[in-house]
């Protein structure tokens, strides 16, 4: 196989024809697509796909990874023609790349980002972004599923995971646009959230001129940190069958009643929500058992009472930040209030599967490494390796700054899977190491905080404001003060940068049964804070950012 490597493009890519332009009438654009031959325009590829989708199709998605859990069905909105391509990033590693463009083209381009360790395509950001006419790209990010095991004795596939997958995607989709509408876009964006999130962070970062505006939520940044920190909980819980083990029903019941006892009403307001974990100083002493309970053995069914001295050491430690041995800060603590689902996800008495699999494949390449053995000589070794390179904690963005650039990032502050500290951690790091103000680093980069929100979407706040086609896409307005999408576009392309993003809850979290209440998000170093009179909680007025 021939492989050709040049500085525009990926390894394995070339420009090889020139572009079409785009016909207007429905047989003319079905046409088109089914004619469309991209191994013409990108050299080395393998055609896996091209279809024609037609308005109203429920496409379903038969062939997608199982350990990826199930896909829900996309609506198809509009015209659409639909690209698969098999492209290599080395001898010895390829990804599965996907683009969808559709007939009414809004003269914009987007690439889509994945999530976890994987490995799937997230056919949810791409139906909604194609819907709303984007010529969209996506791929698998250099494997399949969410296991680790591709990493194994395969750095090329690591480096895939870290930035080489997306920016493959990325120069690939661009050169099939040219060619498929005869034009390049006006204007290229990015749109991910976990690990889609650090991706877009890696590409401001490496790549500065790729993307005009990036959309990076919850990031998955200082991703080795992140991975032991995650590891490290299996060896504070123990395991299910352990004598001090804490249930998942005590965490969700016992330990989260008290939390929100201690600081849920810190904002004012008694709503179920810690408005800023950062203020939430929580004791779990309140909760260690007298001497009675002790004899009782109120410890030790799922309905616990109370808590052990053993036990509330655990939930000390859960909530500690991660030290390594030198003292330095390597990953700051879980926040309180994420521990409904955290004791779900990680303290469920198994080892976490992503820091499983990344110790175990990209690390030590060893498929025998056990979980419960991790400690500090783990965590040396993988800020020695950084496989693939994919740490991505930025000294700069300077690059992306000189460029034009825009980016907007949001964290749930009740995410159970990367800590909500995390990333006003790096925008602190960043504004220090660039030695920027708030005020200057906002001219390109701002950071809401999402009250209330899980691991990108979801929870009892007002969690719905456009970041992904998972939840109430019809139902949140395509604007700018209500979309985040929308907002980046308004910030690109009219120098109209978004002060706050307005997200909306649903009833029961359930889009189809309407709207509960809409809330206004606030930029970092801003917070939430409510100045109503006690009565009214929910009404955006009743809050302002301080």
């Amino acid at each position: 196989m021939k492989l050709v490597n040049f500085s525009t493009a990926a390894f394995g890519l070339s420009l090889v024809g020139a572009g079409i332009a785009a016909p207007t009438g429905s047989n003319d654009f079905k046409t088109q697509c089914l004619q469309f031959a991209p191994e013409k325009h990108l050299e080395n590829v393998t055609r896996t796909r091209l279809d024609y989708l037609k308005p109203g199709t429920n496409l379903t998605y038969p062939d997608y990874p199982e350990s990826c859990n199930a896909m829900e069905p996309s609506i198809i909105e509009q015209e659409t023609c639909r690209i698969g391509l098999i492209i290599p990033t080395s001898n010895r590693s390829s990804i599965k790349f996907e683009a969808w463009f559709p007939k009414d083209w809004n003269g914009r381009y987007l690439a889509t980002g994945n999530g976890g360790i994987g490995g799937c395509i997230q056919y949810y950001d791409v139906s909604y972004a194609s819907n709303h006419g984007f010529a969209t790209v996506a791929s698998n990010n250099g494997h399949d599923g969410q296991a680790g095991i591709s990493f194994l004795n395969n750095p090329d596939v690591t480096e895939d995971f870290a930035y080489r997958a997306l920016h493959t995607e990325t120069v690939s989709g661009k050169v099939l646009e040219k060619a498929f509408y005869g034009k390049k876009h006006n204007k290229s964006y990015y749109l991910g959230c976990s690990t889609g999130g650090r991706q877009g962070i890696a590409m401001a970062e490496r790549y500065p001129e790729n993307f005009d505006g990036i959309v990076a939520g919850s990031p998955a940044v200082d991703f080795n940190h992140l991975q032991s920190w995650s590891a490290r909980f299996y060896t504070i819980v123990g395991s299910a069958n352990s004598s001090d083990f804490i249930a998942r029903e005590t965490w969700s019941g016992l330990i989260h009643d008290e939390i929100m006892k201690q600081c849920d009403e810190l904002d004012g307001v008694k709503d179920g929500i810690i408005t800023d974990p950062s203020m939430c100083q929580f004791k779990p002493e309140t909760l260690l058992c007298s001497k009675k309970q002790m004899e009782k053995k109120s410890y030790a069914s799922k309905n616990a009472t109370c808590l052990t001295p053993t036990q509330v050491e655990k939930v000390k430690q859960v909530f500690s930040p991660y030290y390594g041995a030198d003292g330095e800060l390597k990953y700051p603590s879980m926040q309180p209030g994420s521990e409904v689902l955290a004791s779900k996800l990680m303290y469920n008495g198994q080892p976490f599967l992503y820091s499983k699999d990344w110790f175990r494949y990209a690390v030590w390449n060893d498929s025998s490494w056990d979980p419960a053995s991790f400690n500090l000589t783990d965590l040396e070794a993988v800020d020695k390796v950084n496989p693939g390179g994919v740490q991505t904690w930025p000294k700069n963005f300077s690059g992306f700054q000189s460029a034009g650039g825009k980016m907007i990032s949001y964290h749930g502050q009740q995410d159970a899977l990367i800590s909500s500290f995390n990333t006003p951690r790096l925008y602190d790091h960043i504004a220090k190491s660039m030695g920027l103000t708030y005020s200057d680093l906002e001219d390109f980069w701002r950071f809401f905080r999402i009250p209330g929100m899980d691991h990108c979407h979801g929870g009892p706040g007002a969690s719905a404001f456009g970041q992904a086609g998972l939840v109430g896409t019809k139902e949140v307005p395509f604007t700018p003060e209500r979309n985040v999408l929308a907002a980046m576009i308004a910030w690109v392309e009219n120098g109209t940068a978004p002060d706050t993003i307005t997200g909306t809850k649903f009833k029961d979290t359930d889009a189809k049964k309407g709207v509960e209440y809409t809330r206004k998000h606030c930029r970092y170093p801003l917070r939430s804070t409510y100045v109503g009179n006690g009565y009214d909680t929910t009404s955006e007025e009743m809050w302002a950012c301080l």
